[in-house]
């Protein structure tokens, strides 16, 4: 079989885009994804163990839905003096279960993510008043997500920002979790082996048939407790160095119509309804991706000259202090809150 790389097409665009659509959730996906593209299994998972050295690739996984587990997840703004910022950074990127943190360009400077389990010792509202009395926040914002549109970074080095996409909204139920399915994600949510049958890995280390956690697997999935199986990449290293979050005051009844607008931009990974307070009128979140600010300034500008939206705002991150994914039902959260509240 002649390669893609030997017949100079650009493989590693085409692996990227099939890890971030979803892996196969199958005996051997690698070969699934080969076959796909005209190529062998050995040659993919060679590009993948290059992409990963390269660091373009941070993470192969289930995407497992924070609020299906039944965890209680808040978008938090602390406005924080400049020369307290770090401290403040630091301390809250110490929470086991702040997945991201990042200073943006707005008088809210510090922005996390924070998703804590039903068996918090203080939960999470409790969580962010220490974290802001402690890190000296001068004020803050707490913004729970209401509606979803869209949830998934996919980058496409060959697609314009301005493409546009279908976006279906799924209504789902919470169900309580078993411990045995509580363990099949504390397992599965680490980074998935690279090699010919990676199910069979995890499926040795449960105690596990392999088709037992194959079919498991695909059963979160249908129940929408896994978004996807795929591979979350380094933005700045996969060429899309801009991002910015813009957020966007709309009235209530417009907000199904503009979310699923602005949900179909290529160039959007996310967009929620949250929720608003004294403090903060936005309500409408959408996350972007662009290979530069002026191609991100593009998108902002078709999605205000389509939507009609005037009263918005554009907070550029300027500093990553954390990014890194919740490790589930772990013991890290009860030790952390221990230490915290001695």
């Amino acid at each position: 079989m002649i390669s893609f790389v030997s017949a100079g097409k650009d493989i590693e665009n085409l692996v990227l885009k099939n890890l971030q659509e979803d892996v196969p959730i199958v005996n051997e996906p690698f070969k699934v994804i080969a076959q796909d593209i005209e190529t062998d299994e050995e040659e993919i998972i060679t590009v993948i163990n290059d992409l990963k050295g390269k660091r373009i690739i941070r993470q192969i996984s289930p995407i497992y839905d924070t609020r299906m587990l039944g965890y209680d997840s808040l978008l938090v703004a602390f406005k924080v003096r400049a020369e307290a910022l770090e401290g403040a950074a630091l301390l809250v990127s110490s929470h086991p279960c702040v997945s991201h943190n990042y200073e943006r360009g707005h008088e809210f400077n510090l922005w996390f993510t924070i998703a804590v389990p039903p068996d918090s010792r203080i939960g999470a509202d409790k969580t962010v008043s220490l974290l802001a009395e402690k890190g000296g926040a001068e004020g803050y914002a707490v913004m729970r997500s209401k509606r979803s549109f869209k949830i998934g970074v996919k980058l496409d080095a060959e697609s314009s920002c301005l493409d546009r996409e279908d976006v279906v909204v799924r209504r789902l139920s919470i169900t309580p979790l078993t411990e045995e399915e509580k363990l099949i994600i504390r397992v599965t949510q680490a980074d998935m082996p690279v090699c010919s049958r990676p199910f069979s890995v995890y499926a040795g280390e449960l105690c596990m048939e392999e088709y037992e956690l194959i079919e498991k697997l695909r059963e979160f999935k249908e129940r929408g407790v896994m978004r996807r199986f795929a591979a979350v990449l380094n933005h700045r290293k996969a060429g899309f160095s801009a991002n910015g979050m813009v957020v966007w005051n709309v009235s209530e009844g417009l907000v199904d119509e503009v979310g699923l607008r602005i949900a179909s931009f290529k160039a959007v990974s996310h967009c929620y309804e949250r929720t608003t307070s004294g403090v903060w009128r936005y309500n409408l979140f959408s996350m972007m991706h662009a290979r530069t600010r002026d191609e991100l300034d593009d998108v902002i500008t078709g999605i205000r000259e389509e939507t009609g939206m005037g009263d918005y705002a554009v907070l550029y991150s300027s500093r990553e202090f954390k990014k890194k994914r919740i490790q589930y039902f772990t013991g890290e959260l009860h030790a952390w809150e221990k230490a915290f509240t001695a």
